[in-house]
């Protein structure tokens, strides 16, 4: 996967880190304690130092960027991996370090830009582009709904990745249709978040309960192997 993609690695890597940049040519009208932290409510109720927010948060992203790439090329069974998803792994995290650097920018030299506002951007695009990936993502220990009666059981794996795909899809819009909406806090974007990490877990193993009437899969398909929960831990 690294060598393949190399030069989409370099680029993406390049675009994480490109926030320190602007962060050195903007540092003089920056303050010394910047907002990097925000409560449920969208206040801020955590600063950093403008040193490290502005070098530390993308080499932060950057190192997390690598580790996930490490992990997925690691991975044995995403050797015949569609490309389509190892784009994705290369370019969420240099969109969300753009978007999250801009945005601490904009708030840390007093422009008028809400927090919800942000997440809701941020989370809306993810889901979305996450959503569309999903079914396209062939069963491996490293990117997907990594259950075991996914990882044991191709259809399994095949069905509920469609599922996870069409959720993820209509929940991403749906985020996204919330910009239009006045809310007061972050509650409601929590509990759609957390049905949309659970529901695919249910639905797998609902359907998996289902395999088991018609035979199509057995009581062994619940169980990983010692190597196969070491591999998926990593």
């Amino acid at each position: 996967m690294i060598k393949k993609n190399k030069y989409q690695l370099i680029l993406s890597s390049v675009i994480i880190l490109l926030p320190i940049v602007v962060g050195l040519l903007i540092w003089n009208y920056l303050p010394e304690q910047i907002a990097t932290h925000y409560n449920l409510d969208g206040e801020p109720d955590g600063w950093s130092g403008k040193a490290f927010t502005i070098l530390g948060l993308p080499v932060i992203i950057f190192i997390i960027h690598w580790i996930c790439v490490f992990f997925t090329a690691r991975d044995a069974k995403n050797k015949d991996q569609s490309s389509k998803v190892y784009h994705m792994i290369l370019w969420i995290l240099p969109i969300t370090s753009l978007i999250v650097c801009g945005h601490t920018y904009a708030i840390a030299l007093g422009w008028d830009v809400s927090i919800d506002i942000m997440v809701r951007i941020l989370l809306g695009i993810l889901f979305v582009m996450l959503g569309n990936y999903m079914p396209k993502c062939s069963q491996n220990h490293t990117i997907g709904i990594r259950v075991a009666w996914t990882l044991r059981n191709e259809e399994n794996w095949n069905k509920s990745h469609r599922f996870t795909g069409r959720l993820w899809v209509f929940g991403g819009i749906s985020i996204l249709a919330t910009l239009f909406v006045p809310l007061k806090n972050m509650y409601v974007f929590f509990l759609l978040i957390l049905l949309m990490a659970f529901a695919p877990m249910i639905y797998s193993f609902l359907y998996y309960r289902k395999q088991l009437k018609t035979g199509t899969a057995t009581k062994e398909d619940a169980v990983l192997t010692p190597s196969e929960k070491k591999t998926t831990k990593s």
